[in-house]
């Protein structure tokens, strides 16, 4: 066997006499982690530790019931459907995901508090008295920054 380090390329003399062509670089397949499993305590500390109460909500219903960011921030008060009991998701691909009594609860206890015609979660930029007339949703970006502060506030070490 020959090599040729300039050209990279093989010679096998014995078998074909042949040049078995260009061979370039190959990277590896980048692995991929698993993420953390999350305990029911390690869930309800954060939550539970919310002084706001629209993060708070939005926390216990993002955990339980498994939605993206974007598309609980979308939501509007004509997405939950009470008679159904389903949330009507309509971010990318339209689904409905099934709404328990807890969580209709919270959600009826948090849209009291400033009872916006169409928004669930109303930007509060101008405090609760201006949250029902605000015009977009809360902001995406500080909804994880919220949830990382308090997430290491409470001691919780996992990705």
């Amino acid at each position: 066997m020959k090599l040729d380090l300039y050209g990279l390329k093989f010679y096998d003399a014995h078998v074909l006499r042949k040049p078995r062509g260009h061979v370039g670089l190959v990277k590896p397949p980048r692995g991929r982690h698993l993420p953390d499993i999350v305990t029911i305590e390690e869930i309800a500390r954060p939550v539970q530790s919310t002084r706001i109460l629209s993060y708070r909500v939005l926390f216990f219903t993002l955990c339980s019931m498994g939605l993206r960011l974007g598309e609980w921030l979308g939501l509007t008060v004509a997405d939950i459907g009470v008679a159904r009991r389903r949330v009507h998701i309509r971010d990318g691909r339209d689904r409905l995901v099934p709404l328990p009594n807890a969580r209709l609860a919270v959600l009826r206890r948090c849209w009291s508090v400033h009872r916006h015609p169409r928004l669930l979660f109303p930007h509060r930029k101008g405090g609760l008295k201006r949250a029902a007339a605000a015009p977009s949703p809360l902001a995406l970006a500080g909804v994880p920054s919220a949830l990382t502060k308090v997430v290491q506030s409470c001691g919780i070490k996992k990705r």
